[in-house]
């Protein structure tokens, strides 16, 4: 229902009743407002209508196809523009859909969780820069955005009482942003515990700005179990200028992609609630310098990323260049803050190849800056015992840190090579998580 032409309805309805009680009676009410459905029951689910898509290009619906759909999505921050996410029921929904509008300010009329009834007669179905969406007729793209005016013409509310059916919704709980990354949750509403900015996204803020205006802006986000994706934030986006928080918690986000890239989009900061203790998390995926100290003792040869991985990239250490070399070289973590926890513990993932002596593992509470003259303790961990090929990732187990929480530590790992051998250890996926 439109908010705004209601309310001109009913003040209009005030004024008239405020006139003729001057000359009749000295009480009046406000005659009810009825809401009436535009279009009529609906005749099939949105589950069977997304079902026609094609795998590629658009079909033309010329019958009338109606049927129901929830408003998940809000431009009322300006994260969204010209277009409505809507899934198929308020609470474990099985598909999602958008819809292409020329207009603005849609939340006025469509605000979150609106139950909305759309007749796509008239309307393109089909895959837009990998998204199922429908919209209008257009010569120059695939699937046009609908024009404002006729907007009313294919989609409005339905009724719930004499107002619009506004439904509370339950966004649907996934556990790991992997997961999210899926074409069948594009355009619903989710939520994935445990997540954080990654760590080069500190010290930002939601957006960038050039010349003082907003410009669209991805934000790399991870899991606890190391899965990541960005979150996409318009140049318009009303909370742009606030600073990235650096906890980590619960993210709500609409599953939105533009062709092969998962784009995550909030509505608000109220998507955002990330009150926990962050969790240490190095997928090698910006600068080595982000998070490591990469110190040479002996030999030419230095810990670097590298397109491996579980998945890609990776750090990378090899003595051999030419025939084996004598190396000595560590890379050693940045201060990380147990602050807080009750208990703690590292894991990482490492693949090994040609023989060769065995990464070694350490931590400290107090880097020295010179791996020789700090205190190291070894940790035990299980690695990659199979040098006769790459790609045989091993989890190394979780390595207990009880004995360091409330204190702020620095993890190590030390590779050695020889001139009669030298292996090549990859390492991927650190983290030191913490309750």
């Amino acid at each position: 229902m439109n908010i705004k032409k209601y309310f001109s309805i009913v003040m209009g309805v005030v004024l008239a009743a405020s006139v003729t009680s001057c000359v009749q009676k000295d009480d009046w009410e406000t005659p009810p407002v009825k809401c009436t459905n535009k279009f009529p029951a609906v005749t099939m689910t949105m589950a069977d209508f997304k079902a026609q898509a094609p795998s590629s290009g658009y079909i033309l619906i010329n019958t009338d196809q109606i049927f129901d759909g929830y408003v998940v999505s809000s431009d009322e921050n300006g994260n969204f523009y010209k277009t409505i996410s809507f899934q198929d029921k308020p609470e474990n929904p099985t598909v999602g859909l958008q819809i292409e509008v020329d207009r603005a300010n849609n939340y006025a009329d469509f605000p979150v969780g609106a139950h909305i009834r759309i007749n796509a007669k008239g309307l393109r179905l089909g895959l837009d820069r990998g998204v199922v969406k429908i919209g209008s007729v257009d010569n120059t793209y695939a699937i046009g955005r609908i024009p404002g005016p006729l907007l009313s013409r294919y989609m409005s509310g339905v009724c719930n009482g004499n107002g619009l059916d506004i439904a509370t919704l339950k966004p649907l709980e996934l556990a790991n942003l992997k997961l999210a990354q899926d074409a069948n949750y594009l355009n619903m509403l989710v939520k994935v515990p445990n997540v954080q900015f990654s760590a080069s996204e500190m010290g930002k803020k939601y957006i960038d700005y050039v010349g003082g205006a907003g410009v669209d802006t991805d934000r790399s986000i991870v899991d606890v179990f190391g899965n990541t994706t960005n979150i996409r934030n318009s140049g318009f986006f009303t909370s742009g200028s606030a600073l990235i928080p650096e906890g980590k918690g619960e993210l709500t986000f609409v599953v939105s992609r533009y062709n092969s890239s998962w784009q995550m989009l909030i509505r608000s900061l109220n998507d955002v609630q990330f009150t926990g203790k962050r969790f240490f998390f190095e997928g090698f995926d910006g600068s080595l310098d982000d998070n490591w100290f990469a110190v040479s003792i002996t030999g030419a040869q230095v810990w670097n990323i590298q397109q491996f991985g579980n998945p890609k990239p990776c750090v990378v250490m090899n003595g051999f260049s030419g025939g084996n070399n004598v190396n000595e070289d560590w890379l050693i973590s940045k201060p990380i803050s147990l602050q807080g926890f009750t208990s703690a513990a590292l894991s990482f993932e490492t693949d090994a190849r040609y023989n060769g002596n065995p990464l070694e593992v350490f931590v400290t509470e107090n880097y020295t800056g010179n791996p020789s003259t700090t205190n190291w303790v070894p940790l035990s961990a299980i690695l990659d015992t199979n040098a006769a090929a790459f790609n045989t990732w091993t989890y190394s187990g979780d390595i207990n840190l009880n004995t360091y929480v409330n204190k702020s530590i620095s993890i190590a790992f030390k590779y050695t090579s020889t001139t009669s051998a030298a292996a090549t250890w990859e390492l991927d996926n650190v983290r030191v998580v913490g309750n």
